[in-house]
């Protein structure tokens, strides 16, 4: 055995050694052979550039989402690359990272609740889609990049651990993922799913939620002209009568858990407070209305359909020590969070 080299046969090898492996040490992992199994993300002009939750079976990493995208194309992405532009598109990156840990959990089981019921007739070759009036939103990588300026490789890599701590987490009820719907702000309380869509949901009950005056927009109003409510207002309810003096048209509120519109008569019509809502687009049915002969008024408090999760709701309970864990089952009631499996 050779124990020794001589010193120019040692110079020599140094050389070569150098001349084949410097070039690999600049140049790093080649793109397409898998992830980083261990450091930081990778620094980028964008804020991610390939899914950084690689998990097992039934895992991020190992499921495709099917995504029907606005100029008629479908994507196929990897759960983890999904999720990562559905936070993004769906909740501040500036909250708190156990909030944005529950978002990440709340919008998986959103879309493997979507999965599992079948083809949506507004998207069949997809399972889901960049609509948030049918599915959730969606941001791409370059578009957050450039509506984050120079926080975006901050708040990309926080997103995508938000992904990356909770892979493969959702919100079970008997076993199966939940209908893990969602919304910006409440005005004390969420509401039960039948005051807003008629139909009771077991998991979707009224809860207090802890959001308050640091919410932008948390109060807003709404002025519409006499007249141009008559004509609104007339088009859907004809039957109503709105000859009176308008501050008599509006009588018989009847509030809901939040202490918002459940329905209120108008012109002699009940009406729900959800359908005023879209009638005269209010942030949400926790309103009150005020009329002389000039005008109607709605003050409005909150934001969204008020059912399940509140976004400023979790960001409130993060700041105040709540888990992820914590805040998805005070937001959803009787589940259970665990591992999803696929059948």
């Amino acid at each position: 055995m050779i124990r020794t080299l001589r010193p120019v046969a040692a110079t020599a090898l140094l050389l070569l050694l150098a001349v084949f492996l410097l070039p690999m040490l600049l140049l790093g992992r080649p793109e397409g052979e898998g992830p980083e199994e261990t450091g930081p993300l990778p620094t980028a002009s964008l804020p991610i550039q390939r899914p950084t939750a690689q998990g097992g079976a039934g895992g991020d990493g190992a499921t495709l989402v099917r995504v029907a995208m606005p100029d008629g194309t479908t994507a196929s992405l990897t759960m983890a690359e999904y999720l990562w532009r559905v936070v993004a598109a769906e909740m501040p990156a500036s909250f708190e990272p156990e909030a944005l840990r529950a978002q990440a959990v709340t919008a998986r089981t959103y879309t493997l609740y979507q999965m599992s019921i079948g083809p949506n007739p507004s998207h069949p070759d997809a399972d889901v889609c960049t609509n948030i009036s049918c599915c959730q939103a969606y941001l791409a990588p370059e578009e957050a990049a450039a509506r984050w300026g120079a926080e975006a490789q901050t708040w990309g890599e926080k997103i995508a651990r938000a992904v990356s701590d909770t892979d493969g987490q959702a919100i079970l009820y008997e076993g199966k993922p939940i209908d893990a719907v969602f919304f910006s702000s409440a005005a004390g309380r969420t509401l039960d799913s039948v005051e807003v869509w008629g139909g009771s949901v077991p998991y979707l009950a009224s809860v207090e939620s802890p959001e308050g005056e640091e919410v932008p927009n948390y109060h807003t109003t709404v002025t519409v002209p006499v007249e141009e409510f008559r004509t609104v207002f007339l088009t859907q309810h004809p039957e109503a009568d709105l000859s009176g003096a308008p501050e008599g048209w509006f009588r018989n509120r009847v509030s809901t858990s939040s202490g918002g519109v459940d329905t209120v008569e108008v012109g002699g019509v009940a009406v729900k407070g959800t359908a005023l809502r879209t009638l005269f687009d209010l942030r949400s049915a926790n309103f009150s209305v005020a009329a002389d002969g000039e005008k109607v008024t709605f003050s409005v408090t909150g934001y969204g359909h008020g059912v399940g999760m509140s976004q400023y709701g979790a960001n409130a309970m993060a700041r105040a020590g709540s888990g992820w864990r914590e805040i998805l089952t005070h937001y959803y009631t009787g589940v259970v969070i665990g591992p999803w499996k696929k059948t």
